[in-house]
């Protein structure tokens, strides 16, 4: 399995600047396919956009990548925060890395496994100790 780090990378930026607000990763999908139009770029099947953002959602909860926003941060249960973890994927997909390239590429090695934590918390260690 292949991931879609454009769009988990484009999440992730969402989830950081929307703190206050319900996290929608429907139409997170739809801003990201709003901001490939604006590029030039084909239009993705929106259905699966759509879908494949909100299996994104579950699978950085489920590792640990974001965070429900606690209660007394103004939190609702339907808003997130990026949590360590998940700015370290930021930052290793991002194209300001110097090889987010090779890292996408190592984690797409690792198939399904690429955002279980104990498989991503090696990758990131590993690509640490090389830069």
């Amino acid at each position: 399995m292949s991931y879609h780090w454009d769009l988990i990378e484009f999440l992730l930026h969402e989830i950081q600047q929307s703190t206050d607000e319900h996290f929608k990763p429907r139409l997170g999908a739809e801003k990201y396919a709003q901001q490939l139009e604006g590029a030039g770029q084909p239009l993705p099947n929106m259905d699966r956009l759509r879908a494949e953002a909100a299996e994104y959602e579950r699978l950085l909860l489920d590792g640990g990548f974001i965070e429900p926003l606690p209660e007394e941060a103004g939190g609702t249960g339907e808003n997130y925060r990026v949590t360590e973890r998940g700015s370290r994927l930021l930052s290793l997909i991002g194209d300001s890395y110097p090889n987010h390239a090779g890292v996408r590429q190592s984690l797409d090695d690792r198939g399904d496994a690429a955002l279980t934590p104990e498989v991503f918390d090696d990758l990131a260690a590993r690509a640490a100790a090389r830069t």
